[in-house]
C-alpha cells in the first residue's frame, strides 16, 4: 500500500520534475556554460573562458545601466512600500466595501507589468498626453516626459510606486493579525495615534516589512516590459531608461552577443543575491519575529 501509494505520488509530480529539470535547471546550466563562450545564435559557441566577465569592466553601457537600475530600486520601492502601508492603514479601520476597495487597489499589480499598460503610459506621459493637458488648463506647458533624459526614469518610478496592490494586501493582513490589547494599553499609557504607530504597529509589523521589501527589490530589479515599451526597446533618451534587463536583452536579441547576455544574466543573478543577503543580516537588527 505504502509503495503503491508513493508510486501515485512521483507520478502526480512528474510533470513537475519535468519542468524542473528541463524548464527551469536545464537553461540555467546551459546559460552557465554559454556565459564563458563567444556564442552568436548562428554558429557553434566558442570557448573564451573569463572574457565576456573581463569584457563587463570596460563597458560603459553596462556601468550605466547598473546606476539606472540601482536608482530605479532604491527609489521606487520604499515610495511603494510606503504608499501600500499608508492605505492599509486606512482601510484596515473598517471602511465600509473593504473587499471590492482591496480588488480594486490589487487590480494595478496585476496590470502594471503588462505591455497595455506601458503603451497607456508612455501616452499619458507623451508630450500631447494627459498630463501635460492637465497642466495645459493651469497654464503650465509640460514637458515631453517619457522623451526627456531628466524625467523619463521618474515616469517609470511612478509606474512602479502605482503598483502598489500586491504589498498592500499582505500589510493589511499583517495589520489584521496585531493584538487590539497592543493599542489599548499604549492608550492607557497616554500613547497618541503617532507614537502607537511607531511603537506598537512598526515594530509588530517588521516581518512584514521586511518580506515585501524582498519581494518587491527582486522584482524591481528584473524589471523590463515598462522600460521596453516607454523607450522603444532602446533605453532612451540617453540611455536613462537603460535598464539592466533592458541592455541585457540589447545584447543578447539585438546583437546576438548570447555568450556575453549570459554572462550578464549571472551578474545580475549575484548582484539580487547579495542585496538579498545584506537584506537578510540587517533583519537581524531591525526585524521583530516577537520570539
Amino acid at each position: 500500500m505504502k509503495r503503491r501509494d508513493a508510486l501515485a505520488a512521483y507520478g502526480f509530480l512528474t510533470p513537475w520534475f519535468l519542468g524542473l529539470f528541463f524548464i527551469t535547471i536545464g537553461p540555467i546550466l546551459a546559460s552557465l556554460y554559454f556565459s564563458f563562450t563567444d556564442y552568436s545564435l548562428l554558429g557553434d559557441p566558442q570557448w573564451v573562458g573569463l572574457d565576456n566577465y573581463r569584457e563587463m569592466i570596460g563597458d560603459p553601457r553596462l556601468h550605466s545601466s547598473l546606476l539606472v537600475t540601482f536608482q530605479y530600486v532604491f527609489v521606487s520601492v520604499p515610495l511603494q512600500l510606503g504608499l501600500a502601508l499608508a492605505l492599509a492603514m486606512i482601510l484596515d479601520r473598517g471602511v465600509r466595501g473593504l473587499p471590492l476597495y482591496r480588488s480594486v487597489y490589487y487590480l494595478p499589480s496585476l496590470l502594471g507589468a503588462s505591455v497595455a499598460i506601458a503603451v497607456l503610459w508612455r501616452q499619458i506621459f507623451g508630450a500631447n498626453g494627459l498630463i501635460n493637458q492637465v497642466l495645459g488648463y493651469f497654464g503650465i506647458e509640460g514637458a515631453g516626459w517619457v522623451s526627456h533624459p531628466d524625467y523619463a526614469l521618474g515616469t517609470l518610478i511612478v509606474l512602479n510606486v502605482w503598483t502598489f496592490g500586491a504589498p498592500m494586501v499582505i500589510f493589511l493582513a499583517g495589520l489584521r493579525q496585531i493584538p487590539a490589547m497592543y493599542y489599548e494599553a499604549a492608550s492607557v499609557d497616554g500613547a497618541g495615534p503617532v507614537r502607537r504607530f511607531f511603537s506598537v504597529t512598526i515594530p509588530l509589523l517588521t516581518p512584514i516589512i521586511f518580506f515585501n521589501l524582498v519581494l518587491q527589490m527582486i522584482n524591481a530589479f528584473q524589471t523590463f516590459t515598462q522600460a521596453f515599451i516607454v523607450s522603444s526597446g532602446s533605453g532612451g533618451p540617453s540611455d536613462s531608461t537603460l535598464f539592466y534587463t533592458l541592455y541585457l536583452y540589447q545584447q543578447g536579441f539585438g546583437s546576438f552577443e548570447m555568450g556575453y547576455a549570459s554572462a550578464l544574466a549571472w551578474l545580475l543573478l549575484v548582484v539580487i543575491g547579495a542585496f538579498t543577503v545584506l537584506n537578510f543580516v540587517a533583519a537581524r537588527y531591525w526585524v521583530f519575529y516577537g520570539d
